[in-house]
């Protein structure tokens, strides 16, 4: 290999191995869309001027998106010539901070890791943490400017901020620790502060409070363990924690909303507000009764969420003990349980779902029933490949020798080691029982028609699709983003549990 051949290696190996410069990049190509869609919503074609408000946004994502396409030559130049980031050009990113006015999330957490040269988990679980805590604060407080809020909109606004004091100080605590630092044991009183403020449902919270426990648990033991390789792996991949990010915030929007929103204006009608273009009051218009479409998607986020994860969960629990069962025991238990799945897996889910609704009828527990008992066969089939596979090692022939039951060595030794198999599947397949959910609702036959669900409301805006497109174009952005979320966040666990990648 020549020496020109040899160096363009290298500065492509540093460019892809560069956590900092794949972040920018990927925030910038973001911004570059996001402010070309402003460019084309700014203009409104059926008058021929220029919307003020989407101009001036379309104004300050233009100079983040300037200032971010700087950093990322920036960031390429410094790596090429001197192999690492330079200090100038970490301070360049203080600047980008000022993007969360404009609500650009992916410029905002280029930013907190471009400004930080060594970071542990816990500073990337921090920054995530303030983020989700400040933008349930921002979308929950657009409703200043609806016509009346709940009674408990003020008190828990003020609770939410007073957290967000708590994360930001959090934050600037975690980042003077490094991966290799000692971490005080009265930091176990934050991780206890981080617990209980879960409660809002930002993970993130939780995450890093089980992160800093488990570090001041292992300090002066063993350095390398499951948790910090799972998300050592995982934090350099920007889709996958983008999906988190975006999963996480829609769970703890639908918590706060049971106190910062009103749930009247989402399912009352109000006759003297039909078919309102977007405006302050009514961020995201009116349908035909009047009722916020912005309050709507809100509260359908929670049915969404529910009807996903349940109609996942249920089946990953059922087929998972039968599969273990399945592949642990052979012959006969085998041939009966799989014979008796295969049946039903001959039966198209969809089929199948429609089948139990139009029997029992159309609400939402029939729904996750109906989601969840087509489901079954394909968990038990990886369960128990897995548990085939992992009969083999050594540990369970030491288990039988050492007198342990059948019982014991199913749940304590074999099922924890092959959950890894299921945990990416139901990642992966959770995207496609919320489409399943919505497409169900939108044939009548998933959630009740009253319950603002994302499939109701999508088949009420269809019918105005040439009048007034916003009623069908934001609860179906709202399908595509949760389930693209859950496909990143899928695809990105399956790379950070890839046992391949164990001694990498």
């Amino acid at each position: 290999m020549t020496k020109s051949g040899s160096l363009t290696q290298e500065i492509r190996f540093r460019l892809k191995s560069s956590q900092e410069y794949s972040q920018a990049s990927f925030a910038w190509i973001t911004s570059l869309l996001l402010s070309v869609i402003l460019l084309f919503n700014s203009y409104d074609w059926s008058l021929q001027v220029f919307r003020p408000f989407l101009l001036t946004a379309l104004g300050i994502y233009l100079f983040f998106t300037l200032v971010q396409s700087v950093l990322v030559l920036r960031i390429r130049r410094d790596l090429i010539q001197q192999g690492t980031i330079s200090v100038l050009t970490r301070r360049l990113a203080w600047v980008q901070l000022l993007g969360i006015i404009s609500g650009n999330i992916f410029i905002v957490t280029a930013a907190f890791h471009l400004i930080k040269k060594t970071k542990s988990i816990e500073y990337t679980f921090a920054v995530y943490m303030l983020l989700t805590q400040l933008f349930v604060i921002g979308v929950s407080a657009l409703n200043i400017f609806k016509p009346y809020v709940a009674d408990t909109f003020l008190p828990a606004m003020a609770a939410l901020v007073f957290i967000l004091v708590i994360d930001l100080l959090v934050l600037f605590i975690v980042s003077r620790y490094t991966s290799a630092s000692i971490i005080p044991r009265w930091m176990l009183w934050v991780s206890l502060i981080l617990v209980l403020s879960s409660v809002t449902g930002n993970v993130f919270a939780l995450l890093l409070g089980i992160s800093i426990i488990g570090r001041i648990r292992r300090q002066g033991k063993q350095k390398s363990n499951f948790w910090n390789d799972l998300w050592e792996r995982l934090a350099p991949n920007v889709t996958a924690m983008s999906g988190m990010y975006f999963i996480i915030f829609l769970f703890s929007i639908s918590i706060c909303s049971f106190f910062t929103f009103d749930y009247s204006m989402a399912v009352e009608n109000n006759y003297s507000a039909l078919l309102q273009s977007p405006s302050l009051a009514y961020p995201l218009g009116t349908d035909d009764f009047g009722r916020c479409l912005f309050s709507r998607i809100v509260f359908g986020a929670r049915i969404s969420l529910i009807v996903g994860f349940m109609s996942t969960l249920i089946p990953v629990l059922i087929g998972g003990i039968l599969g273990a069962f399945s592949g642990f025991y052979g012959r006969h238990t085998d041939n009966i349980i799989m014979r008796l799945l295969d049946i039903l897996y001959a039966i198209p889910g969809i089929l199948l779902a429609i089948a139990i609704i139009a029997a029992f009828g159309a609400n939402t527990v029939n729904l996750i029933l109906a989601l969840s008992l087509g489901s079954i066969p394909t968990y038990a089939r990886t369960m128990r490949a897995s548990v085939l596979y992992v009969s083999t090692f050594e540990f369970v022939e030491a288990a039988r020798a050492l007198g342990y039951n059948n019982r014991s060595i199913i749940f304590k030794h074999i099922i924890p080691n092959s959950l890894a198999p299921m945990i990416i599947k139901s990642t992966l397949t959770i995207g496609g029982a919320v489409i399943a959910t919505s497409s169900l609702s939108y044939l009548g036959l998933g959630v009740e028609p009253h319950i603002p669900e994302w499939g109701n409301i999508l088949k009420l805006g269809s019918t105005y699709l040439e009048t007034h497109s916003y009623l069908a174009i934001y609860p179906g952005l709202a399908i595509i983003l949760l389930v693209l979320s859950f496909n990143f966040l899928g695809d990105g666990l399956r790379d950070a549990l890839d046992p391949k990648l164990e001694k990498a």
